[in-house]
């Protein structure tokens, strides 16, 4: 497999020119100082550590994976990833997005995500170690008491100490009312905390010199379900230097992300302290989780990249056969499979799915942004309410996606693809996961069309979708925006109409909704693609007179693809929702067989 390269160019349109970030974000309190300029040198520095530092780890780590002592329940990971991560720490991008009070570079997350695409690109296994960090720290940030934010936030930020949530147990992953870990009180404001969890990913390792784990358990009054869950700091190593009442008990034997240590942790006993109201644990972890989920979508979005570059690249070399028309390449043996249009929609398939994840990325980093600093309180709740709704789909289609880019890409392979050395199929493996964990992408369709859309009647939604029918409107007599502006109007309408046919069938049986969940999610995501790809190609249009190296020419041609190879993907699904629940729900369990 050819060597990663950041995406810069396509960072740079998203940015500058689809989202025009320094338009917004210059006149957000704070981010005054986050420049185009700063951006580019943040960018560039992001991509040359991801291409000469962590990308040629990311095959080596697979092979070697960590290994677990139990003798001494430590973990080593593999070679080199220590010294990545303390050049990471180095350059500061531990520090990127974090506040200043506690040695924060106090940048927009808009700069983050693609720094945190790159890094998922180049090693995914690597990138979770500090991700799983950065969570840690935005939820002690957001809940934690001063001496806690004190104590904790300076070696989050500055990379000494490193995070993780502790949530699963093996009797409960989804279903935390089940919950059994316990919290007792030590009588001098400290708890003892026992247990175990399981899949706790960077649980343990050699990167840093603590780890601080966010434990959720219960209190000895606590109400039954998750009600009575409360949330707990829990280091490795107390403040005193000594070593905590707490293990790593094993590593997960796993099928991708082998480099990232996925441990089952033992509490027995240990020392942990109360952050946030006690029985509102799982209020606090949402922090945590939301950003988890955005992550994971990111882990969709930069293995789909990887796997894209790895299968043009080969698409480009490989001679098989003659084009149907005529010969490509005469006076070679054969053609380069690129010629052929079933390996074009394989490839094509990856970019549009991956340039639209980028896309949706972007919008969702400007948004926290907006939700965090814009100093009117009706932008920052607007703000809030579309990352809310779009989080559940980010999520959950950018993962399908970017699994289905990574399957085709090994396919572009053909056999070579299934053998290991070509490091096509270990994109597939690692990006499994990302389907599965931080809440399944199941999980992630009934929040969304649940809690996110029929709770709240809809507002979430309609706001969304007034955003896309003014863009529709405004671009309706553009000829050249017809092909993407029409399609996209009548699944605004569809989409409508389906939402409350979904919303009365539930009132009559709430497996209606349970039934259409993942049909929606995925129908409200190709909503989302198409209309930030309607949006790309304007933009792109635009610019077509400077275009001297046909990128933006390429932007519109797979913006045309999408549409119309692609998108028509939500007549079925629309279908299959109004079918409802009775083909699913009617065969009895025991007919099984």
């Amino acid at each position: 497999m050819p060597a990663y390269k950041a995406p810069l160019r396509d960072l740079h349109f998203v940015l500058n020119e689809l989202i025009q970030v320094q338009d917004v974000i210059g006149k957000l309190p704070g981010y005054e100082e986050a420049t185009e300029d700063i951006f580019a040198s943040y960018l560039e520095a992001a991509a040359q550590f991801c291409e000469n530092e962590v990308a040629p780890l990311n095959r080596s780590g697979d092979e070697a994976g960590c290994q677990f002592d139990p003798s001494t329940h430590s973990v080593t990971t593999p070679e080199g990833f220590r010294d990545a991560y303390r050049q990471y720490c180095e350059l500061g991008f531990t520090a990127l997005d974090c506040d200043p009070a506690y040695g924060g570079l106090g940048m927009p997350r808009t700069l983050a995500f693609p720094v945190m695409e790159m890094l998922c690109s180049a090693n995914v296994a690597w990138s979770m170690y500090p991700g799983l960090s950065h969570g840690a720290y935005a939820a002690i940030h957001a809940h934690g008491t001063t001496e806690q934010k004190d104590t904790y936030l300076p070696h989050l930020v500055d990379g000494s100490w490193t995070g993780t949530m502790c949530l699963t147990e093996p009797h409960c992953g989804t279903d935390l009312g089940l919950l059994k870990s316990r919290a007792e009180p030590n009588g001098d404001g400290s708890y003892a905390i026992t247990g175990t969890k399981i899949f706790i990913s960077a649980g343990e390792h050699d990167l840093a010199d603590n780890i601080i784990h966010l434990v959720l358990a219960r209190l000895p009054d606590a109400p039954k379900d998750v009600k009575g869950i409360s949330l707990f700091i829990v280091p490795k190593f107390l403040a005193d230097g000594s070593r905590n009442a707490m293990h790593c008990g094993s590593l997960e034997h796993k099928m991708g992300i082998k480099a990232n240590a996925t441990a089952v942790l033992n509490f027995d006993g240990a020392k942990g302290f109360l952050i946030g109201e006690a029985n509102r644990g799982l209020a606090c972890m949402f922090t945590m989780m939301n950003a988890a989920r955005l992550g994971c979508g990111m882990q969709g979005l930069g293995l789909g990249e990887a796997s894209y570059q790895g299968a043009l690249a080969y698409a480009r070399e490989r001679l098989q056969m003659r084009a149907l028309n005529a010969p490509h390449s005469p006076d070679k043996p054969a053609d380069p499979i690129i010629v052929h249009p079933d390996v074009r929609r394989m490839l094509l398939t990856q970019k549009a799915y991956t340039e639209a994840g980028r896309a949706l990325t972007a919008l969702l980093a400007l948004q926290l942004d907006i939700e965090e600093k814009h100093p009117d309180p009706e932008t920052r709740q607007d703000a809030a309410d579309l990352v809310a709704l779009l989080t559940p789909v980010a999520k959950a289609f950018m993962t399908d996606n970017g699994y289905e880019a990574t399957n085709l890409g090994m396919q572009v392979f053909g056999g070579h693809g299934f053998i290991r050395e070509w490091g096509m199929e270990q994109l597939v493996r690692d990006c499994r996961i990302s389907q599965i964990y931080e809440g399944t992408n199941g999980i992630q369709a009934i929040d969304l069309l649940g809690r996110k859309v029929l709770l709240d009647q809809g507002q979430r939604l309609r706001k969304f979708t007034r955003l896309i029918h003014l863009f529709c409107k405004e671009h309706a007599e553009n000829s050249q925006l017809k092909p993407f502006t029409e399609p996209l109007a009548a699944l605004l309408k569809d989409v409508g109409d389906v939402t409350m046919h979904i919303g009365m069938a539930a009132m009559r049986d709430r497996d209606e909704a349970g039934a259409a969940a993942s049909d929606y999610l995925r129908l409200i995501g190709h909503l989302t693609y198409a209309w930030l790809w309607a949006r790309m190609a304007q933009t792109a249009a635009a610019r077509l007179a400077s275009d001297e190296d046909g990128f933006y020419q390429a932007k519109i041609e797979t913006a045309r693809f999408y549409i119309t190879k692609l998108f028509p993907e939500v007549h079925t699904l629309i279908a299959r929702i109004k079918a409802g629940a009775g083909p699913l729900m009617t065969l009895k369990e025991e007919h099984f067989f």
